[in-house]
C-alpha cells in the first residue's frame, strides 16, 4: 500500500519548519472532505504518514500549509506585513501502492513543491 507525507523547510532561516499546522483534504466533484490535521515536528516533518492504508486511495487531494501563522510565531513584528497565509498545494494521488512526498521549501516571501520520493 501506499502512503503521503511531506516535509517543511524553512529556506529562510536554513532550518526545517517546526510546528507548521497542516490540513489535508480531499477534493470531490461537489464538496471538498477534510480529513486530517496535523502539524510538523522539530525535524519539519509529520510524526508518521499523513495518509495511508486503506484511506489511501486514487483522487485529488490538497495539502493547505498555515505558513503565515509559522513565521509570526517566529517573528511577531511580522504581523500584517506577513506576505504569505496559507499555501495551498493541490495534487493527484493515481496509484495507491506509491509512497507520495510533498515538500515545500519556504521563506516568507515564497515557496516551491515538488513530488519527492
Amino acid at each position: 500500500m501506499g502512503f503521503l507525507t511531506t516535509h517543511v523547510l524553512d529556506t529562510s532561516n536554513g532550518c526545517p519548519a517546526s510546528n507548521v499546522q497542516i490540513e489535508l483534504q480531499r477534493i470531490l466533484k461537489s464538496k471538498t472532505a477534510n480529513i486530517i490535521k496535523v502539524s510538523t515536528n522539530k525535524d519539519g516533518r509529520c510524526s508518521k504518514p499523513i495518509l495511508e492504508g486503506e484511506d489511501f486511495v486514487v483522487g485529488t487531494y490538497e495539502l493547505n500549509f498555515y505558513i503565515g501563522e509559522y513565521f509570526k510565531n517566529l517573528n511577531s513584528d511580522m504581523g500584517i506585513n506577513n506576505f504569505l497565509d496559507i499555501i495551498p498545494v493541490r495534487f493527484n494521488i493515481s496509484s495507491s501502492d506509491e509512497h507520495y512526498h510533498v515538500p515545500l521549501l519556504v521563506s516568507p516571501f515564497s515557496y516551491t513543491t515538488y513530488r519527492g520520493s
